[in-house]
């Protein structure tokens, strides 16, 4: 029997954009107000005058209207622009500590500043981690001081796959992970990431969370297992590669017999294609190969899987997968800490949540796309293309899998179909709408990078 062929490497001079193509196209269808406040009248009184004669003249009173008493009196010119210039100093002073209260809101504080301390589920120098530090400096930034986050390394209180745990009970105020580390808590989770989910990106999918009845669902899952969470997901992540090996993937049945890493439904998939799979968290991943209990294994990105040593054990990337090609992270919150938050606290933590993932998203790409061409350049590594063939295996084997989950887990059932009706929507306008970016790419540097 014949070989198949190997899969094609990536050329190592450019970093390529990944797109996919149908073979056939299909028809599209059908100025602020200021605050001002009116200056006060000026004063009209009339000047005093001296009456006419030598000699002042006594009245019914008792008052000598003489030029001397007029001196005496309060409603001279001077005295009424004594009076004008006080009037206007209050008002001054009463705008301008009014503007500075509309200019800088104060957070309802008890008790000073508060602190929280958290953990993530990822190693130190992991970019994982990073984020999680950056979202802590945007909470505090934006609270000005009055709520500050600590944010430890995975193992540093509890392990990685034990985060949910230690914040639903209050052994830490929070978390920063990915939801299918809780795969072992309730399978439906995994739908936030892990998957190909109907052919949504991250993005489309965290766009579902918020618009298309993700969030209120994550809600009542959680609340179902007795987390007591509160959960924002964010920062979308990029398709995962399907991950290192000793040598190129050329079709589905190298995976048989195979001693691989993964996590989530992605269990599932890969052991229905014949893997012998092994859950670990990333940290522990490269020390396993090393030690020969896993012949390869996928983690995330060019920049984590370089930070944790992924080239050092292994030369060939296989990249593009649709095991976790919608993946985001995940901000909690343990829910009792997180209720007795000021409301304003809260809207701010909602906005910084955002904030985040937008800025992760931006950095991801400056960042790996770097560590993706020095992996090439400076530590040897090939990259090759996932064979179609071996894409076709993965979905099938996903849709396997999901029917008996969905079948035993109405909430999975519940999760799935809410997905499956928003992508329905969202991928046929992604796709019709979008020009074809490698056509572009290969425009303006296929030629250049033939001619080096």
């Amino acid at each position: 029997m014949n070989q198949p062929p190997l899969p094609s490497q990536v050329s190592p001079a450019i970093c390529p954009p990944v797109s996919s193509s149908s073979s056939a196209s299909s028809p599209v269808e059908p100025a602020s107000a200021e605050l001002r406040v009116a200056p006060p009248a000026e004063s009209s009184a009339p000047e005093s005058s001296s009456r006419k004669g030598s000699h002042p003249e006594s009245t019914g009173s008792g008052r000598t209207d003489s030029p001397r008493a007029d001196s005496r009196r309060t409603d001279s010119p001077r005295a009424d622009s004594r009076r004008t210039d006080s009037r206007r100093s209050v008002l001054r002073a009463a705008l301008a500590a009014g503007g500075a209260a509309l200019a800088f809101p104060m957070i309802a504080k008890a008790a000073g500043p508060i602190t929280m301390r958290w953990q993530s589920t990822w190693p130190s120098k992991d970019i994982f981690h990073e984020y999680a530090n950056d979202f802590a400096k945007k909470v505090k930034d934006m609270t000005g001081g009055e709520l500050n986050i600590e944010v430890l390394p995975a193992g540093a209180v509890v392990p990685a796959f034990g985060l949910l745990d230690a914040v639903s009970k209050g052994t830490l105020d929070g978390g920063h992970g990915v939801m299918v580390y809780h795969y072992g808590k309730q399978t439906a989770l995994a739908l936030w990431g892990s998957g190909p989910a109907f052919g949504m990106d991250a993005n489309m999918l965290l766009s579902w969370h918020k618009y298309g009845g993700g969030k209120d669902l994550l809600a009542k899952l959680y609340a179902s297992i007795g987390a007591n969470v509160v959960s924002f997901p964010y920062g979308p992540m990029p398709t995962q590669p399907l991950g290192w090996f000793k040598k190129p993937v050329a079709k589905a049945d190298d995976f048989k017999g195979l001693k691989y890493r993964t996590v989530g439904i992605s269990i599932d998939v890969f052991t229905a294609m014949g893997a012998a799979v092994n859950a670990l968290p990333g940290g522990e991943i490269v020390p396993a190969i090393d030690r020969g209990l896993l012949d390869a294994a996928e983690f995330n990105n060019a920049s984590s899987d370089r930070a944790l040593g992924f080239p050092d054990v292994s030369k060939v990337c296989m990249l593009q997968s649709f095991h976790q090609n919608a993946e985001q992270f995940e901000i909690t919150f343990n829910k009792t800490k997180y209720d007795a938050l000021p409301e304003q606290m809260k809207s701010i933590i909602a906005n910084a949540v955002e904030a985040a993932s937008a800025d992760m998203s931006w950095k991801a790409c400056d960042r790996y796309s770097s560590d993706y061409l020095e992996m090439q350049s400076k530590q040897k590594v090939r990259f090759y293309k996932t064979p179609d063939s071996v894409l076709q295996r993965q979905l099938s084997a996903y849709d396997e899998a999901a029917t008996k989950k969905a079948a035993d887990n109405p909430i999975f059932k519940e999760i799935q179909d809410s997905q499956q009706k928003y992508a329905q929507r969202v991928v046929r306008w992604y796709l019709d709408t979008q020009a074809p970016h490698r056509m572009a790419y290969d425009h303006y540097f296929a030629k250049a990078a033939k001619k080096t």
